[in-house]
Formats: C-alpha cells, sequence, structure tokens
C-alpha cells in the first residue's frame, strides 16, 4: 500500500528517490516537480511539436522502476537515462531504420529549415541559429550528450551512467561532438 510520508524542502534527490521507491507517493511527486522543466527542455530540441507524452514517458518509466533505484547514481543521472531511453524508442518506434549513432533529428523527423520549429522562434541571435541547425545535424547520441553536458552541466560521471559508456568515452566523444559541432558551424 502506497504511503504518503512527509517530506521537507531541504529533502535531497537521492533520500525523496529512496522514500519514492519504499511507496511515498509525495517524494515521487517532489521529483517530479523538481525535474519536468528539466526533462521538458531535453526533449524540445530533439522533436517536433509537444513533449509532453515524452515527459510523461519518461516519469511513467521512473516510477515504474524506482523501486529498484538504489542510489548507486544520482537521481538525475537515474532519471536521464530513461529519458534518452524513451527518445530512443521514440525514434525507433517511428523509424525502422532509426540508430542513434548515426541517424540525426535532420535525417529522422525531415526538419524543414525554413519554417522555424517553438525553439528557433526562441531564439534571438544567428549564432544561436546556427548553433541548433549543427546540433540537429549530429547524430542523436552526440546531440544528447552535448546539450546533457552544457545545458543540464551534467559531470562525465553522470553523463557516462546515463549513456551507459566508460567515463573515458565521454570525454572522447564530447571532444569528437564539440569538434564537429565547431565545423558545422563554421559553414
Amino acid at each position: 500500500m502506497p504511503m504518503y510520508g512527509a517530506t521537507d524542502r531541504g529533502t535531497g534527490d537521492l533520500e525523496l528517490a529512496l522514500a519514492w521507491g519504499r511507496g511515498d507517493l509525495r517524494a515521487g511527486d517532489r521529483l517530479t516537480e523538481r525535474y519536468s522543466t528539466n526533462i521538458r527542455r531535453f526533449f524540445f530540441n530533439k522533436t517536433l511539436g509537444s513533449t509532453e507524452d515524452l515527459v510523461q514517458d519518461t516519469f511513467l518509466g521512473c516510477s515504474r522502476s524506482i523501486a529498484r533505484f538504489e542510489g548507486r547514481s544520482s537521481f538525475r543521472s537515474y532519471l536521464f537515462s530513461i529519458a534518452r531511453k524513451v527518445l530512443y524508442r521514440h525514434y525507433r518506434d517511428r523509424d525502422v531504420g532509426f540508430d542513434p549513432l548515426t541517424s540525426s533529428i535532420a535525417e529522422v523527423v525531415s526538419l524543414d529549415f525554413e519554417q522555424p520549429s517553438p525553439i528557433e522562434q526562441l531564439l534571438d541571435h544567428e549564432e544561436k541559429d546556427r548553433v541548433l541547425l549543427a546540433l540537429r545535424t549530429l547524430p542523436l547520441r552526440e546531440q544528447v550528450l552535448v546539450e546533457l553536458a552544457y545545458w543540464e552541466e551534467l559531470s562525465n560521471r553522470e553523463l557516462a551512467e546515463i549513456m551507459d559508456i566508460p567515463m573515458g568515452t565521454i570525454k572522447s566523444r564530447l571532444r569528437k561532438a564539440r569538434a564537429e559541432l565547431r565545423s558545422l558551424v563554421a559553414r
């Protein structure tokens, strides 16, 4: 039977996640509130249209698996790992040939870059527009990595947990992705 435990403002992610795993639904609500903006932002630049279904799928996946969360990684890493899997599944379900190692968002959704997406409407500088377009042409795996590293300011350790690869590989992939991004922006 779910518990409705008391959680205060100062409660950390780990404590809340473990409480949620034990059935404390308020702890789950607190974590959902705490991270919904971050998860929305994660999907915003990688999809067209509403991100709400993907956000909900992420938190639903988290609620289904939270009882197995043991705190060996940060909750944030755990949640972004689920979000990454939801994103990959989203595109695999839409496109049988989708491969996050080689497929870019521009290829998968056939973006018409002449029609501004919601995020492009928010960007007010030409440089930001070039970076956004360049990001969308990177393979999705690299786009996810770059955005999590720079927009979510995740550590290399957290990135390794989310991407499910060694930390040394994270460093080399980030270097490679940054170089590719610079090249794309320069063009």
